[in-house]
């Protein structure tokens, strides 16, 4: 174990020659400046955002583990069509973690930094595959009383990506949406802040075990996207609701496609008069995540009044601004063990995160089986 002078930093290296390479670095931890803390990390997810950079498309099947018990070593080829698009970043070591949680142990001299003087404290801003995190005051969130590192972990991306999701639904003048993935962790997360907040929220999902899981915590739309009757389940749902945005965890395939065309079905049940060009209400599907890489299909059964894009939660907190940033995290600080309780199948240090076996179950990025890596476990 190292004093938290230094301490050890999980980083992903893509090399020229076509190699992923993840492994342990000993780093030294900046001192802090005014405005920032020292934070003892003890409790970072592993989210489908970190596997992009921490993995991406290399092919696993190839994976090798080298090195020793303390100072693993993981190897993998990367494809050569992925190698072009990841020109930017080859031949440099990165780390990884996009959010964390975990007790302040020095702070810079300003007020507000030492004011989190031993608290707990949720950060975003990369890099959490870390012992030690040197952060600004800013960029971490005091944690309730009686919160623990790992109740706090999944603060920011999930949760904000689910409240981005209704404000952005909101804005752009919908009454109700769809989710696809949608018994995942946000998904759940999502179900539980529309109950609340009395939006309707169409949930797509692929087994009847994600069905039941949402079932479990009160969803009332949930429609199976492996179901012979999907098209017609999916289009009664949505004269229910009134749904007119979607968002897309999926990507690739027909699904953004086949939602719009159920929109435009029922958009059409309701009409008043038959139109050439499809119905006039807009219909917006949202992609924010990959899970299938596969190119997207449009069949265009929808009319015109359509649009597909792409959505991130980083551009869309630009665009709403520190004010409303502000009231997104206050309402997750104060939910936290509700709404937005992140659920973890199993807790690694980061030699065991370098693990082919662990790699090969959160790398598939199966519903349930969510990680949570505490740097500091001995």
């Amino acid at each position: 174990m190292s004093d938290s002078n230094s301490g050890l930093q999980l980083r992903t290296l893509l090399k020229k020659s076509g190699e992923l390479e993840l492994s342990l670095v000993n780093v030294p931890t900046p001192d802090p400046a005014d405005d920032e803390v020292v934070v003892r990390v003890e409790a970072t997810p592993i989210n489908p955002s970190d596997l992009g950079l921490l993995i991406g498309p290399a092919d696993m099947s190839t994976a090798k583990e080298s090195g020793s018990k303390d100072a693993p070593v993981v190897t993998a080829k990367m494809p050569d069509t992925a190698m072009r698009m990841m020109a930017a970043r080859l031949d440099q070591s990165l780390p990884a973690g996009n959010e964390g949680a975990g007790v302040v142990i020095r702070t810079g001299s300003s007020d507000a930094a030492k004011a989190l003087m031993g608290k707990t404290v949720s950060m975003i801003g990369g890099a959490m595959y870390t012992q030690y995190r040197t952060i600004r005051v800013r960029d971490v969130m005091e944690l309730p009383e009686g919160t623990t590192p790992a109740d706090g972990a999944s603060w920011f991306v999930n949760p904000l990506t689910a409240l981005g999701m209704t404000e952005t639904m909101r804005r752009e003048n919908h009454k109700a949406l769809v989710h696809t993935a949608a018994a995942s962790n946000l998904g759940q997360m999502l179900n539980k802040i529309c109950i609340k907040d009395g939006i309707g929220l169409v949930n797509i999902v692929r087994s009847k075990e994600q069905a039941d899981i949402l079932h479990n915590i009160g969803a009332k739309y949930i429609v199976d996207s492996t179901a012979p009757t999907f098209m017609d389940d999916l289009t009664n749902a949505l004269v229910e609701t009134g749904a007119t945005i979607a968002f897309d965890a999926i990507g690739g395939g027909k699904l953004a496609s086949q939602i719009l065309t159920s929109m435009e079905m029922a958009a059409n049940k309701t009409a008043k008069e038959y139109s050439r060009y499809g119905s006039n209400v807009y219909k917006q599907v949202y992609i924010y995540g990959s899970l299938d890489n596969r190119p997207t299909e449009l069949s265009r059964a929808f009319g015109l009044t359509w649009g597909v894009g792409g959505w991130l939660l980083t551009p869309f907190l630009q665009k709403i601004g520190p004010a409303e940033i502000g009231r997104l995290r206050q309402r997750v600080a104060s939910e936290l063990k509700t709404t937005f309780a992140s659920h973890y199948t199993r807790v690694v240090s980061l030699q065991e995160t370098l693990q082919l076996s662990n790699i090969a179950v959160y790398n598939k990025r199966s519903t349930g089986e969510k990680f949570l890596i505490n740097p500091n476990k001995s």
